[in-house]
């Protein structure tokens, strides 16, 4: 089965960061269509998904959404999260660590396109 979100070795290492600094988090990427594009990373116990929000999948015990609208335009594309040196600049829990999380994306070749996970509406399934 194609997952539809994985993540490079830097990000897995800033989750471990912060989910030892804040406990459980979740990343959550409403919009933005370019490669670069930063998800809000947060508590899990502050994000609260819609109905319409997508589950992409879980990154190093943690669940990574995306909002409908994002997701109906990047559905054919693989997101990688990374961590890279700078900042968010938001309300993000990277801001301050001197490391920001960024996605990058990546389309599916035919046959990943086969294999490729079904998505998971939250409030749907």
């Amino acid at each position: 089965m194609t997952e539809r979100v994985s993540a490079t070795p830097a990000a897995i290492a800033l989750i471990q960061q912060l989910t030892t600094k804040f406990g459980p988090i979740v990343f959550f990427q409403s919009g933005g269509c370019c490669e670069g594009s930063g998800p809000l990373c947060l508590p899990a116990n502050e994000f609260k998904p819609s109905p319409s929000d997508v589950k992409l999948g879980e990154i190093a015990g943690t669940m990574f959404y995306m909002g409908d609208s994002h997701f109906t335009f990047s559905q054919n594309t693989h997101t990688i999260l990374d961590a890279v040196v700078g900042s968010s600049g938001s309300f993000s829990l990277d801001c301050g660590t001197g490391m920001a999380f960024i996605t990058r994306g990546r389309l599916y070749d035919d046959e990943e396109l086969k294999q490729l996970a079904p998505a998971v509406r939250h409030g749907f399934n």
